[in-house]
């Protein structure tokens, strides 16, 4: 066994085919997409005639969304090859420490949005006791986010 693994136990050898990481690809495509169309269902639902609420989706039910995506895309955008990088390897001292820190603060933007989320649909949907159709615009809210952060 290598001295420099993480964990005690193999990687399994299905983890490494193209075909499981072009599935995880679509997969994390389908939840973000998943989590971005149940938001916008709930908010357009806000705003239909059917409704029958007064309560609507406004500029701090999308604030949450808005961390999240954010997140995600810092995430996205830094390069695995800076995290373990020495010093000296790429122009400029301490690389790997500054590609840290960005995907600190994406994980911490993600998982911002998904707690703004819930307190969202706590102080706005559950403690006034809204019945079921008004309180699908929180229940979106913090699934949209939850599928976004899964991705």
């Amino acid at each position: 066994m290598s001295t420099n693994r993480l964990f005690r136990f193999p990687k399994p050898a299905w983890l490494n085919n193209a075909n499981t990481r072009t599935a995880g690809v679509y997969a994390a495509g389908a939840l973000f997409s998943l989590g971005f169309f149940l938001f916008i269902d709930a908010a357009s639902f806000s705003h239909s005639s059917r409704n029958g609420s007064e309560v609507h989706i406004t500029f701090t039910d999308w604030i949450p969304g808005i961390c999240s995506a954010l997140g995600m895309l810092v995430i996205n955008s830094i390069d695995k090859s800076r995290l373990s990088a020495d010093s000296f390897s790429y122009s400029g001292n301490g690389v790997a420490w500054k590609a840290r820190l960005v995907l600190f603060l994406g994980f911490a933007l993600m998982a911002g949005g998904l707690a703004g989320s819930v307190t969202v649909l706590v102080l706005k949907y559950v403690v006034p006791n809204f019945p079921w159709p008004t309180l699908w615009f929180g229940v979106g809210n913090v699934t949209g986010n939850a599928c976004i952060m899964l991705r």
